[in-house]
C-alpha cells in the first residue's frame, strides 16, 4: 500500500538528514512517521512524504526508505492559489504512484492542488486541523468596530490591517471548501470538525482519529507546589481569534481579588518587548533581548495597540510577561509552572496547547468553543465558559485560584483523559486501520 503524505511543514527526519534547521511543532506526525519507516506492526506501508521546500530539487530524495518530494509555495500567502502546484504534484505521482494520498489541513493551497490533481476521491484522505471557513466568520472575535477598522503604518506597509486579514481567511475557506468538495474521506477528532466538513460535503465519510503529542508532554506531571503563585499562562496572543484581549479585560477583576497574578503569554508579541526570565533559554538564544531595530510605533499592528491600550486602561504594567516563541521544551516547562492554563479563544478545533496542557495535568480553563467540548469535559477536567464572556472568564480563573485541591483534581482527570486521547500507539493503529479501509474498496 503505498500512501503519500501531503504536509504543510518539513518533518524533522528530513531536515537531519540533509542538516537543515527543522520545528518540534508537528511532533505527532513525527510519530506516525517513526513507526511506519521502522517498519512496525499493523500494515505494509511504502511512504512518500511531500512538503513546501525550495532548495531540494525535482528529485525524490530517499531517508529510512521513504521518498521526500519538495514543491514551491509562498507559505506567506496562503490565500492565493498558485497553479503551478498543479504541475509539480502531477510530477510526484508520476514517480511515486500513489495508492491513497494523505493530505494534513486545509489551510493551504497546496492542498486543494493535490486533491484536484490526483483526481481519485475515494482513494483521498483529508485530515481536519483548523476550519478556515469557520475562523473567517468569528475572525474578529468581538473587537469594537473602531479597533477593527483602525490601521497602523505597519497595517498599511504590509497590506495586512485586521480587515484584509479577514478577508484573507474568506480566500482560504473557500480553497477549504473546494478542497472537501473534492475529497471521499474525512480524518477528524471533534464533533466540530465533524459537524463543518459535513455541512459541506455529506457524502465524504468521516473517520474519528486522535491525535498523538509532541513525546516530551508524555513526561512529568504538574503539581502546585513547583508553581508560580497565581499565574496564568496563554500559548499565543497575536491575532485577535485567540482571545488575548478577553483575558486582558478580565485580568482587573481577577486582580481585585489575587493582586499578585500575573500573565505569560507565548508565541509572537504583538506589543513590544519580549521577556523571557521565566522560562530557560538556550545557550544560542543567550544574547536575544527580544528587541527590533525599530521603533513599536512604527512596527506595532491594530491589534498590539489595542492590546496596549487595553493593558494601560487596566493598569496591568508589569502584569503581563510576553515570552515569545517558545520550543517544545520551553513550553513543557511554563506549563509545568503556571497555576492555570487558559484557552480564550473565539473558536477551537482541537488545540494542541491545550491538549499538551491536559498531557500534564495542568488545571485548565478553556472557552466552550468549537471542538473544545469533546476534548474535555467541563466540571469534569477544568472549566469552560461561555467564548467572549469576560466575566465568566474571570470567575473561572478565580475558582482555580481559590480552590487549589479542587483545581489538582481537575488538571489529574485531564491528565487521565489525554493519556487515552493521545495514545501513540492507539493512534497509529487507528491511522493504520483507516487506510486499509480506503484501500480496500
Amino acid at each position: 500500500m503505498r500512501v503519500l503524505w501531503v504536509c504543510n511543514i518539513m518533518l524533522p527526519a528530513f531536515a537531519r538528514a540533509n542538516n537543515l534547521p527543522w520545528s518540534d511543532r508537528e511532533g505527532w506526525l513525527s510519530g506516525a512517521y517513526d513507526r511506519i519507516s521502522s517498519g512496525k506492526k499493523y500494515g505494509n506501508v511504502i511512504l512518500g512524504v511531500a512538503f513546501p521546500a525550495d532548495n531540494i530539487g525535482k528529485e525524490a530524495i530517499e531517508i529510512d526508505g521513504v521518498k521526500f518530494y519538495g514543491f514551491s509555495e509562498n507559505l506567506n500567502t496562503p490565500e492565493i492559489y498558485d497553479e503551478k502546484l498543479e504541475g509539480r504534484f502531477g510530477e510526484i505521482y508520476e514517480d511515486f504512484k500513489p495508492d491513497i494520498i494523505h493530505v494534513f489541513g486545509t489551510e493551504f493551497p497546496h492542498s486543494l492542488a493535490a486533491i484536484k490533481v490526483f483526481d481519485k476521491p475515494e482513494k483521498t484522505l483529508l485530515g481536519i486541523q483548523g476550519i478556515c471557513g469557520e475562523i473567517s466568520k468569528l475572525y474578529m472575535a468581538g473587537l469594537p468596530e473602531s479597533v477593527y477598522k483602525d490601521t497602523t503604518f505597519r497595517d498599511r506597509y504590509k497590506n495586512d490591517s485586521l480587515v484584509q486579514q479577514q478577508e484573507k481567511f474568506e480566500k482560504r475557506a473557500e480553497n477549504e471548501r473546494k478542497a472537501i468538495m473534492l475529497t471521499g474521506h474525512i480524518t477528524g477528532r471533534t464533533d466540530f470538525d465533524k459537524e463543518a466538513t459535513a455541512a459541506i460535503n455529506p457524502k465524504a465519510k468521516y473517520h474519528k482519529m486522535n491525535e498523538t503529542m509532541r513525546p516530551t508532554f508524555y513526561k512529568g506531571a504538574w503539581r502546585s507546589v513547583n508553581t508560580v503563585s497565581h499565574s496564568i499562562f496563554l500559548s499565543q496572543g497575536d491575532y485577535p481569534l485567540k482571545g488575548f484581549h478577553f483575558m486582558l479585560e478580565a485580568m482587573p477583576e481577577i486582580l481585585k481579588e489575587f493582586p499578585d497574578t500575573k500573565l505569560y503569554v507565548a508565541g509572537n508579541s504583538v506589543i513590544g518587548r519580549i521577556k523571557r526570565k521565566t522560562v530557560t533559554i538556550p545557550d544560542e538564544q543567550k544574547n536575544a533581548s527580544g528587541r527590533s531595530k525599530y521603533p513599536l510605533a512604527i512596527r506595532i499592528s491594530a491589534y498590539g495597540k489595542y492590546l496596549k491600550k487595553l493593558i494601560r486602561r487596566g493598569r496591568l504594567g508589569g502584569k503581563v510577561i510576553m515570552l515569545g516563541k517558545l520550543s517544545g521544551e520551553q513550553m513543557k516547562e511554563q506549563l509545568l509552572k503556571c497555576n492555570v492554563f487558559v484557552c480564550p479563544s473565539i473558536v477551537e478545533n482541537s488545540p494542541n496547547t491545550m491538549a499538551e496542557a491536559m498531557l500534564l495535568g495542568v488545571p485548565t480553563v478553556a472557552a466552550e468553543t468549537g471542538g473544545i467540548p469533546s476534548m474535555l469535559e467541563k466540571n469534569v477536567d477544568g472549566l469552560l465558559f461561555e467564548a467572549g464572556n469576560v466575566s465568566e472568564l474571570a470567575k473561572c480563573v478565580k475558582q482555580m485560584f481559590r480552590e487549589p485541591v479542587i483545581a489538582a483534581v481537575y488538571g489529574d482527570n485531564a491528565r487521565k483523559h489525554a493519556m487515552i486521547t493521545h495514545d501513540a500507539g492507539e493512534n497509529y493503529k487507528r491511522l493504520i486501520e483507516i487506510y486499509k479501509e480506503i484501500n480496500s474498496n
